[in-house]
């Protein structure tokens, strides 16, 4: 049975890498890791194993190196603009490119009280994330987000009035620990890009209202958090048209100690990864 290809890209992933910017009285560091995939007119690699239009995904991870040497980039989306642009006019077989970046946080060392200007320390398991494409009629979109956000609150949680049915063994609570591991994304409108984005500054402002509203809201639920936080994002700025958010429940189980003559005025608890609940939701502006 005759076959034809239908979309296809390739690209190098997990590309790791660290840089430090030299400044005259501190350093600063960034650690990422890159991701670059390529579209475009690669059918004959596939149909005929002709890799004369196939750029090695060697050469892309050396690309990667190399513009970072290059570019005076101080944001994570300007460098992967730079590495884009980098590719795509020397490649005229490939119609579009999309690079996706992870961010490690790096924190500065205290050291007799103040900021080390040249010593750091790892963070948290928490990423900040980019994902830009482009073609090469200049038809750009952005997305940054954060990922792996690890946030917990220990009041003002509750969860009632759910279903109940024979499976059911949940039981109501209207003081439960609310953890979560934070995942949001949101794109910048075309007129945004078109203005100029302090990409760093916004990320920071957003980070701060989701915790912020997080930590203040009195919840029902864990898709209410949800909604409220993405409404106070889209509130802060008139940059985003949508964000998308996802937040898995991770349950704190409390331990039963009436077994050993003892209460357990949610004081005990076990702390579990799975199973857990996955809510998720995409909250666009009116």
């Amino acid at each position: 049975m005759p076959a034809k290809l239908s979309t296809n890209r390739y690209g190098k992933s997990r590309v790791r890498l660290m840089r430090v910017t030299r400044h005259a009285g501190h350093h600063d560091v960034d650690e990422w890791t890159v991701q670059i995939l390529l579209t475009g007119d690669f059918e004959s690699a596939h149909t005929a194993g002709d890799n004369s239009k196939i750029l090695a995904t060697d050469t892309m991870k050396n690309t990667v190196y190399f513009v970072a040497r290059e570019s005076t980039a101080d944001s994570m989306e300007a460098y992967a603009l730079d590495l884009i642009d980098y590719i795509l006019p020397r490649n005229p077989q490939v119609s579009s490119a999309e690079v996706v970046i992870e961010s490690t946080l790096w924190k500065r060392l205290t050291v007799d009280g103040q900021p080390f200007p040249t010593a750091f320390m790892r963070g948290s398991d928490e990423r900040q994330t980019t994902r830009i494409s482009k073609t090469k009629l200049g038809e750009t979109t952005i997305f940054s987000g954060l990922d792996r956000l690890t946030i917990m609150k220990t009041a003002h949680s509750a969860f009632v009035g759910y279903i109940k049915e024979s499976l059911t063994t949940l039981p109501e609570t209207t003081d439960r620990l609310f953890a979560t591991a934070l995942k949001a994304e949101w794109p910048y409108t075309p007129a945004a890009i078109e203005a100029g984005i302090d990409f760093n500054k916004v990320r920071r402002h957003l980070r701060e209202t989701l915790i912020s509203t997080f930590a203040k809201h009195d919840s029902l639920s864990v898709q209410q958090t949800l909604f409220a936080m993405g409404e106070a994002a889209l509130a802060h700025t008139d940059i985003l048209a949508e964000i998308y958010m996802l937040m898995p429940n991770k349950h704190n189980l409390l331990v039963d100690l009436s077994r050993f003559g003892r209460t357990n005025p949610n004081h005990i608890f076990v702390p579990t990864d799975e199973p857990h609940g996955t809510i998720e939701a995409t909250i666009h502006r009116a």
